[in-house]
């Protein structure tokens, strides 16, 4: 978690982004390290946690996250957590809390109270369309003899 602590203060101090860092442990060992690249990458997802992510995947060569844990400087946003829950980890460990982060600056309040709506009444117009044409692509992967387990 030190050094999580460590990485997310350097990003900042350094200039390169925000107060965010992550880091994926598989049997003990840091498998992946990362910090939060929004304003250099121009990439609102590129959070530290979906960067760990993607590297700790790369380096074992699967999307599955199973058997290992992330360390994140703070309590991650639903985006982040979503994305943990997709890449089947085992735990998270965090410093600062989702709070803490708000009196920061980056307040996802918002963005919680959206998913707990009904679509209708979200923020962002959400509408479904050509729903039966759409369906033909999990067809299609229901068939396929490449089908994965999610």
């Amino acid at each position: 978690m030190r050094q999580v602590i460590r990485l997310a203060s350097e990003n900042v101090t350094t200039g390169r982004g925000g107060p965010f860092a992550a880091l994926i442990v598989k049997e003990g060992r840091v498998i992946a390290e990362a910090v939060n690249t929004v304003f250099t990458a121009n990439d609102p997802t590129a959070h530290a946690e979906v960067n760990a992510i993607r590297k700790a995947c790369a380096a074992i060569g699967d999307f599955a996250l199973r058997g290992c844990e992330i360390y994140t400087s703070s309590e991650p946003c639903p985006m982040c957590l979503a994305a943990i829950y997709w890449a089947h980890l085992d735990a998270i460990y965090f410093g600062n809390t989702c709070e803490d982060a708000a009196h920061a600056g980056f307040d996802d309040t918002h963005i919680f109270r959206q998913l707990t709506r009904n679509r209708a009444n979200r923020a962002i117009r959400s509408e479904q369309v050509l729903r039966d044409e759409a369906l033909e692509s999990f067809r299609i992967w229901e068939l396929s003899p490449n089908k994965r387990e999610y």
